[in-house]
């Protein structure tokens, strides 16, 4: 399993707008190829922060089959330009401490 992490900054006062939007579009997101599951959680301390993690079977799952699709276009008219900065995403694999 892969984590993709992002550190999102939505625009000021858009927040609101940003969370509905988001929830019509975790709809593509959840119906891709790979995807187990996502979450994002907004931040205490700063306005208009977010996190969002999205786990994925594979890096492919998201990189190619997620962002080489149709469906990525149509998230990123619904949830791009709510963002400034643009963000970085991450992926991460589970520490094995055993």
């Amino acid at each position: 399993m892969i984590l993709e992490g992002v550190m999102l900054q939505v625009k000021k006062g858009m927040e609101q707008e940003y969370e509905e939007a988001f929830s019509k579009a975790s709809k593509i997101i959840s119906s891709m190829n790979g995807y187990i599951s996502h979450e994002l959680q907004r931040c205490i301390e700063a306005e208009g922060k977010y996190l969002l993690l999205v786990r994925w079977e594979t890096l492919e799952d998201h990189t190619v089959g997620f962002r080489q699709s149709h469906e990525y276009q149509e998230w990123k008219h619904q949830l791009h330009h709510f963002y400034d900065p643009f963000p970085t995403v991450e992926h991460f694999q589970k520490v094995d401490l055993s």
